[in-house]
């Protein structure tokens, strides 16, 4: 079990939401966040970077994005979806945006193509939590 879905568990008062699809959320952003995180360091250590800038600025950008949506969605005290709902939309285009640009270098650098999956997945947590709080 998750430290998400232990926390949820826990949580002293009621949400408006499945626990178990805002807890698969939050795990799956915070795992995006780390696949990016590393898949940017990874990029910069291979011997021509050059080719890899795009790559490594969405990455980098993906990571701060499921950083702080994972911050907004884990808080939910007196919880505001008109502040989760546009951050879930933001985190769902920019996963798209880096998966795709991780596949183009997929079956060049594994790391790239275990980075596209990580972001495949949030990006369709967060289309699935974004469809349990609308």
């Amino acid at each position: 079990m998750s430290y998400a879905s232990q926390l949820l568990d826990s949580y002293p008062r009621t949400f408006n939401v499945d626990a178990g699809v805002l807890a698969g959320t939050i795990d799956a952003l915070n795992d995006c966040a780390q696949a990016c995180t590393a898949n940017a360091d990874d990029c910069l250590s291979e011997p021509d970077v050059s080719d890899l800038v795009k790559c490594i600025r969405l990455c980098l950008d993906c990571a701060d994005i499921c950083t702080t949506t994972v911050g907004v969605c884990s808080r939910q005290t007196d919880y505001d979806a008109n502040v989760t709902r546009p951050l879930l939309q933001a985190c769902i285009s920019c996963c798209k945006s880096c998966a795709d640009e991780c596949k183009r270098h997929a079956s060049t650098f594994a790391h790239c193509k275990v980075c596209e999956q990580a972001c495949r997945r949030c990006e369709q947590a967060c289309k699935q939590l974004l469809s349990a709080i609308s």
